[in-house]
């Protein structure tokens, strides 16, 4: 993060401050779309710039060790849903990983959260909210080689 931020304030501002000026030069600022587009541009890279300040403020450490008979990040997990009598696979990821629709589970997530550090077999209580909950039993646990971790950095 701190490498693209360091390119985007040394060489992508430059360039998007640039166009702009050179965008001013051809005449009448309110038809031109040249300029509104290289104004767009120059305000998409600072917005990136200060998410990705942002979030190296508020970044924090998370410990990704795990045992290799318990449930860690990076895990994909199989576990049987007793209410729907069905079983499901999720991987367990960061928060910035998190991807439902494509079974990458949020360790901040309710079920994430039940999830780490149990071992295969346990009888876990996913807890939704205050007034609902219910049981899944772990029946896998794969571990995630580094290969795939970093398949995953990518998404």
């Amino acid at each position: 993060m701190e490498e693209e931020i360091e390119y985007r304030k040394l060489v992508v501002r430059k360039e998007a401050l640039e166009d702009v000026k050179t965008a001013r030069a051809h005449g009448d600022l309110s038809e031109n779309f040249e300029y509104k587009a290289a104004k767009q541009y120059k305000n998409q890279n600072e917005s990136r710039i200060r998410y990705l300040e942002k979030m190296i403020k508020t970044a924090e450490v998370i410990d990704d060790s795990s045992e290799d008979d318990e449930v860690g990040i990076h895990n994909t997990v199989t576990v049987y849903i007793e209410e729907d009598d069905a079983e499901e696979t999720y991987r367990i990821v960061t928060t910035a990983r998190g991807n439902s629709l494509k079974g990458m589970i949020s360790i901040e997530s309710p079920l994430g959260k039940a999830l780490l550090g149990h071992k295969v077999g346990d009888r876990v209580l996913i807890q939704v909210n205050p007034d609902y909950g219910y049981y899944v039993v772990i029946r896998s646990i794969e571990n995630t080689s580094e290969d795939e971790t970093e398949i995953l950095r990518k998404f």
